[in-house]
């Protein structure tokens, strides 16, 4: 084996170490990806004979290219993020685990903490996912920054707060997620107004990402207290017997596809058995392009 393949083999065998990386700064799993691709095209084409830890210099690499992608996503963007945005979730069958997923699902983020995510100026987002997420020493985030080390420790005690003051985390225990997954889909299908209210918190807030080609009920929205959100399950009751239970970002979820054509990607964040946050993605555009298929009925 000569180097390159030897260097090729190498990176392997962290690939999904900064897959998972890229997707917590990015929230795009195809960005992720190209990410990634990136990160091995700079390894290719660099002399790293002398470095002792090639797994820390492709996690900083990664971050790098990441920051300069969401800065590049900050410029491009002539308003700010919508508050109905919900970023690519990652979607797996409840019996079958995909080998290449096991990383992004191992310390999963929710959906709920990527939302948070998505409001962080590029460096706190780096600052904070790479601290503490992945323990990059601040000495090493702040070569990425250009910023001091104390600057870069603000940086993430910043964006620290910010993800301590949004919503609970979620119930770690998967029945217990699953009981209020399947109370909510239970009353959905029979219509059952009062039970859809029962196991909604009654400070829930539902987002709705539809993307910006789809109008009408059906477009992307915000929606709190239990009672809307609870009126707006029963206007889409008729899709609701096409829903699968399916773990989303690592907890339990729900995965539409009437007639095997993926339609939406449920998460939830439950709380004392309520359900507190929904992130509904049915952007048919970014559904196609995640190319996943939903679990068989």
């Amino acid at each position: 084996m000569d180097d390159k393949e030897l260097l090729a083999e190498r990176f392997q065998t962290q690939r999904g170490h900064l897959r998972a990386v890229a997707y917590r700064m990015l929230g795009s799993l195809g960005e992720a990806e190209d990410a990634v691709q990136e990160t091995w095209v700079k390894l290719s084409r660099s002399d790293v004979s002398e470095v002792t830890n090639l797994a820390g210099w492709l996690t900083t690499v990664v971050g790098r290219i990441c920051l300069d992608m969401l800065r590049s996503r900050t410029a491009r963007r002539e308003e700010p993020m919508a508050d109905t945005f919900v970023p690519d979730p990652v979607v797996t069958p409840l019996e079958r685990v995909d080998p290449e997923q096991e990383v992004l699902l191992a310390d999963s983020v929710g959906l709920a903490l990527l939302v948070v995510l998505e409001t962080l100026e590029p460096a706190e987002r780096l600052a904070f996912v790479l601290h503490d997420m992945f323990a990059v020493p601040f000495d090493d985030i702040a070569a990425i920054v250009g910023r001091t080390s104390a600057a870069t420790r603000q940086l993430a005690s910043r964006a620290r707060r910010r993800v301590q003051s949004a919503e609970p985390a979620s119930d770690p225990d998967p029945r217990r997620q699953r009981e209020a997954v399947e109370a909510f889909l239970a009353a959905s299908r029979a219509g059952d107004f009062d039970a859809l209210v029962a196991v909604l918190d009654p400070d829930v807030v539902l987002r709705a990402d539809s993307g910006p080609l789809v109008s009408g009920v059906a477009a992307s929205k915000v929606a709190r207290g239990a009672s809307t959100v609870a009126k707006g399950a029963l206007m889409f009751r008729q899709y609701s017997q096409y829903a699968r239970l399916a773990l989303v970002n690592g907890a339990i979820g729900l995965v539409t596809a009437p007639e095997g054509r993926l339609m939406s990607v449920m998460g939830v964040t439950v709380v004392d058995g309520r359900i507190t946050g929904i992130y509904i993605m049915s952007d048919p555009e970014r559904l196609e392009r995640l190319g996943r298929a939903a679990p068989a009925a």
